[in-house]
């Protein structure tokens, strides 16, 4: 006999904790009322006598209760419904008093480590965190159903974002930027009207961004083509201003070098503007608007030649860096670039190939931007290419009233992902047992998402004017729901998935990259798929299938899972899991292999793939990208670039952070000893968890250790 845990898990049937429960209720009676032994063996053997494989844990209670009142242990009985109500009680009890507690002492290590570009130091965000500590509690004990709540906490599932789900927001979006701009729109109670340069163009839409992120807990993306016509805009004014200052006196030539000289300086502070604006401006979770710029030649669009301009600077911009307080260029953390390769500019003889070549330049020293395939995406889109939404998750196609497909203006519900390798460790090799869990468990992902999906219906217009009212998603009456938008695949919610690697590794006993694994694991990824779409066809909500970049959640499902299960070798002894459907970076394989294997998975995971190499040395390794850039083009449909990359904001120096003799961090060229201060990166294995130093002066991660 087995047992259906309140979180819907399947375990095996234990006598012990029956007599355990009932032991603990006679240390709370008079003798006379107390369970002797004979009597705890009858109430076990009447649970045994119940007929079926799995049996609820509240029918078992259910059965002793009745034993015990049988044997008029009237008092005993209502003092074991108490434990149960007490255990009850204990699962619902208040989690937030330690928690923010900790936070403002700043003590409190995993919300420190959840988010790289919140400070838990500063006020703002420890505002944002208690409210969202608030908020997981609530969301716990009172908004999600038991069983989905503690599938949460015992690593089944993540519930993404539970600090928001008090609140009626959602996830991430594409802010219909040339709506916004070409009919105006609102911000607290102000109208903006179209801009009339490009200048202007830039500062409204770091208004609208920081609004937009401000009602919202997800990223953001904006299509930088839509500000080429305002460049033109403000060539043509100069254009006429010339003409009435000089009149004659000047001829077209003269008139054409003030004119672009003034267009150079307009464009310059334009784009510094959007990027200082963006780094400068702080939302109201206490952190820089967390926005993606698409950049896009697309020579169908009349104004490509001034977008090229734009795309142009904005690489220049962010490969020069910012400012830091001790005024060192540093690296931005934003806004995130995405770049798309086409057959104009894909370094095969394209037009804007030099375009290119400038990107690879910025990828190299700053880590961006990403690049996106037009080709592969025009093969598994219906033929079009949009951006990635903030969180790096796509869209499935959709097409308005007049059959024109829309992608600006759309967005996602919400995330929940499924924990893949714990399925693996518990079915130990055995398929039937893995297949029933894993139906098993995507029902338990399914009912989590619909509670997501049902948080937000009836959501009125009200709540977030800037979305709903005036132009970033909609343009919404006061008090008008939102719900039609909800529905019919406008938006998206999404199902993650984490640990590929892991899983396929305890079923099969390989890799996915050949063979019965790469057989294995391709199954599972068309079993997600296929429940997405069904889940899809039979509500009409746009459920998709999202290969997330959860890097906090990697680490998260991998300790849970260690301290359950122990050490694992390949799995729970790394301290974390692989990313998605991603080869684990100890897989000996090139770059070029590992884009080709990850590929087949990417074209499943159409709501969202990334996969990533790494490069030693990027800065000094220009043909290598450029060589690795082209193979994006024609092999993959998003692709970015990893290296190890040390750097020193106090003193600005760009390259390998020592290890002092105190196990310290420390700056070679300026002693900067302050980690704050200090960017390191080791990406040898991807873990994010707690790291301690051992007294071989490595830094050891759980039974792996790193040479540093």
């Amino acid at each position: 006999m087995r047992v259906q845990k309140r979180d819907g898990r399947i375990v095996g049937y234990d006598a012990y904790k029956i007599a355990a429960a009932i032991q603990k209720a006679n240390v709370e009676v008079t003798p006379s009322q107390k369970a002797n032994e004979e009597l705890i063996n009858e109430a076990i053997e009447n649970v045994e006598k119940t007929t079926g494989d799995v049996i609820p844990v509240e029918t078992i209670q259910d059965i002793i209760e009745k034993t015990l009142v049988g044997h008029n242990k009237y008092v005993l009985a209502k003092k074991y419904i108490i434990y149960r109500y007490q255990r009850s009680l204990l699962r619902k009890s208040n989690t937030t008093d330690e928690s923010i507690l900790k936070l403002i002492r700043n003590e409190n290590k995993e919300l420190a480590e959840e988010n790289s570009n919140k400070n838990t130091v500063h006020a703002s965000t420890q505002r944002d965190y208690i409210a969202g500590e608030v908020s997981r509690d609530v969301t716990k004990r009172l908004l999600l159903p038991e069983h989905i709540a503690l599938a949460h906490e015992n690593g089944i599932l993540h519930f993404h974002d539970a600090d928001y789900f008090i609140q009626p927001i959602f996830n991430c979006c594409l802010i219909n930027i040339k709506d916004m701009l070409e009919n105006g729109t609102v911000m607290n109670g102000k109208m903006i009207e179209t801009p009339k340069s490009f200048q202007v163009a830039c500062t409204v839409t770091t208004q609208i961004i920081a609004a937009v992120a401000s009602n919202q807990y997800g990223g953001q993306s904006v299509n930088v083509a839509h500000l080429g016509k305002y460049l033109r805009v403000s060539r043509d004014k100069f254009i006429k201003e010339a003409k009435a200052k000089f009149g004659d006196s000047l001829d077209d030539e003269a008139v054409e070098k003030i004119v672009e000289m003034r267009v150079d300086d307009e464009l310059k502070s334009g784009v510094q503007t959007i990027q200082y604006q963006i780094n400068t401006l702080m939302t109201t979770n206490g952190q820089s608007p967390f926005v993606t710029l698409f950049l896009y030649i697309d020579e169908d669009d009349e104004y490509v030649e001034e977008n090229v301009r734009i795309i142009e600077e904005i690489l220049r911009q962010r490969l020069e860096g910012i400012k830091n307080e001790q005024g060192v260029y540093v690296t931005p953390a934003f806004p995130k670039l995405v770049y798309v390769l086409d057959e104009n500019n894909c370094l095969k003889g394209g037009k804007y190939d030099y375009v290119t070549k400038l990107a690879v330049k910025c990828s190299a020293k700053r880590m961006y931007p990403d690049y996106i395939s037009a080709k592969k995406m025009r093969e598994n889109y219906e033929g079009n290419v949009f951006s990635p939404m903030g969180c790096r998750s796509f869209l499935a196609p959709w097409k308005d009233e007049n059959g024109e497909y829309k992608w600006e203006g759309r967005f996602n519900q919400g995330v929940v992902s499924i924990n893949l390798p714990q399925m693996g460790i518990i079915a130990k090799g055995d398929m039937d047992k893995f297949w029933k869990m894993f139906d098993e468990r995507l029902q338990l992902c399914y009912e989590a998402l619909m509670c997501r999906h049902k948080a937000l219906e009836g959501t009125l217009s009200d709540v977030s004017p800037i979305h709903w009212q005036y132009g970033a998603i909609a343009r919404l009456g006061k008090g008008e729901k939102i719900d039609k938008y909800l529905h019919g695949g406008y938006s998206s919610i999404s199902l993650g998935y984490i640990g590929l690697y892991e899983l396929t590794y305890l079923m099969t006993g390989e890799s996915q990259t050949h063979g019965k694994g790469k057989e294995f694991a391709l199954k599972v990824m068309n079993h997600m798929r296929d429940k997405v779409n069904e889940w899809k066809k039979e509500t009409g909500i746009g459920f998709a299938l999202y290969g997330t970049p959860a890097e906090t959640l990697c680490y998260r499902f991998a300790k849970i899972d260690h301290e359950k299960y122990g050490i694992i070798e390949n799995v729970t002894d790394k301290g974390y899991y692989t990313n998605s459907y991603h080869v684990d970076v100890r897989e000996k394989i090139n770059a070029f292999d590992k884009f080709d294997i990850e590929n087949e998975f990417q074209s499943i995971s159409l709501g969202g793939a990334i996969s990533y190499v790494e490069i030693p040395n990027m800065q000094n390794n220009l043909p290598a990208l450029e060589t690795l850039v082209k193979y994006i083009y024609d092999n993959i449909q998003y692709g970015e670039f990893n290296t190890k990359s040390d750097y020193c904001q106090q003193c600005g120096f760009d390259g390998e952070i020592i290890i002092n003799d105190d196990l310290e961090w420390e700056c070679p060229q300026c002693h900067n000893k302050d980690h704050n201060k200090l960017s390191v990166t080791r990406r040898t294995c991807g873990y994010l968890g707690e790291n301690f130093w051992n007294t071989g002066k490595t830094m050891e991660i759980k039974s792996r250790v790193l040479h540093l």
